[in-house]
């Protein structure tokens, strides 16, 4: 199938939802839309936040840079975000051209940096400015490439008839949704779910491993983390990363244990997930399932994990945020509590460059802690309740 003919499908496919959501969808009821979430922002001082002239502003200038080589490739009048104050990629543009050197700045250069070209806005759904910030982290697998008796679970390749869809690329009201599906006869349909990918029901000639690995639960968690990395028999690395979803919704499996009364909230974490799921290996199965959301890898030839933005990912000061709501790029300063069980607070500087699944909603994140036992072991217990503010041109305000 052609590139553009099957560009043409997905355009008929989408034209209900691009002339109002017609068909199978419905419009929100009162309630409905008394529940969404809603972004608010409230233009604040840098003096009015706690930690702003305490924190390592210079260790924020790599993530922001790289992040800058993207945004300078982006239309100058095309807009930035859903906000009038997010500008549009000409404001940020000109402050990527004056970005200084991260390796040779001062924490007091960085900040003045900042300080110069940013505005806080503190960050609100409805004007509630306290959010859930969770993390996560880069975990090692050990596999093989090929199947072998031990080896045996599939870290599978990006379908060739898997088509992804950014709803932002056709209405500006859609941006950050997204649906995926496979073309059949001229219509999108959705894509196997979890269950079936896991049973073999993709056709063959679509169905393929990247690399073969010893654990399911490890490959369960390796696919809400997005990216890991894999040691083959030779103690050779292969670095893995998110490269397409079935469209599917995620289902957090720790709600279904809670509900079940197999963990509580207080216990609930990375850690006590997967020893239940290692005790419970068949019952474990299927809660693994009930998750219908199924991610794809490649092979990355980079140093580091690439979020979602296509940036490498710098540890404590990369963000998961959702699309929706925040643009890639931006920073963020946070003021949430610290996983490590202490009184401290994370305050620091950080910026968006992934998403997930889970993080939906405008006061939201998932903290990339990198790799290692320490970056797991803070990324797997991280429920971190706090405040965050966007930082956006000031030559937006008006």
């Amino acid at each position: 199938m052609s590139v553009f003919f099957r560009i043409s499908m997905i355009f008929l496919f989408l034209m209900p939802v691009l002339l109002g959501l017609s068909g199978c969808a419905s419009v929100p009821s009162q309630s409905e839309k008394a529940t969404m979430p809603e972004l608010d922002l409230k233009l604040v001082s840098f003096n009015q936040i706690d930690g702003w002239h305490d924190d390592l502003q210079q260790k924020a200038l790599m993530p922001l840079y790289l992040s800058c080589e993207k945004i300078l490739k982006g239309d100058s009048k095309k807009t930035f975000g859903i906000k009038p104050e997010m500008g549009n990629y000409g404001d940020w543009q000109d402050m990527c051209r004056h970005i200084p050197n991260w390796e040779l700045s001062t924490v007091e250069e960085a900040r003045a940096f900042f300080e110069a070209w940013f505005v806080p806005y503190l960050l609100s759904d409805k004007e509630k400015t306290e959010g859930l910030f969770t993390g996560y982290y880069e975990p090692t697998l050990y596999g093989s490439l090929t199947r072998t008796d031990r080896f045996s679970i599939p870290l599978r390749s990006r379908p060739q008839d898997l088509v992804m869809v950014n709803l932002g690329d056709f209405r500006e009201e859609l941006k950050g949704q997204r649906i995926a599906g496979r073309v059949l006869g001229g219509q999108l349909k959705p894509y196997e779910d979890r269950a079936a990918i896991e049973d073999g029901k993709l056709p063959d000639q679509v169905d393929t491993a990247l690399v073969w690995v010893d654990s399911a639960i490890d490959a369960f968690f390796l696919q809400i983390q997005g990216s890991g990395v894999v040691v083959l028999p030779d103690d050779t690395v292969m670095r893995v990363g998110y490269d397409g979803q079935n469209g599917h919704i995620y289902t957090a499996i720790g709600k279904e244990l809670i509900a079940r009364g197999a963990l509580t909230k207080d216990n609930v974490s990375m850690q006590t997930i997967k020893a239940w799921l290692i005790a419970h290996p068949k019952e474990g199965r299927d809660v693994m399932r009930l998750n219908q959301s199924y991610v794809f890898f490649r092979a990355l030839k980079t140093d580091g994990s690439v979020g979602a933005q296509g940036v490498v990912l710098s540890p404590e000061r990369s963000l998961a945020i959702d699309p929706v709501f925040l643009p890639y790029g931006a920073p963020i300063f946070l003021d949430i509590g610290h996983p490590d069980g202490s009184d401290s607070s994370i305050r620091s500087l950080v910026v968006a460059q992934d998403t997930g699944g889970a993080i939906k909603g405008p006061v939201r994140g998932d903290l990339f802690w990198g790799y290692g036992d320490h970056a797991g072991a803070m990324a797997g217990v991280m429920k971190s309740k706090g405040q965050a503010w966007i930082l956006l041109p000031k030559k937006v305000v008006k």
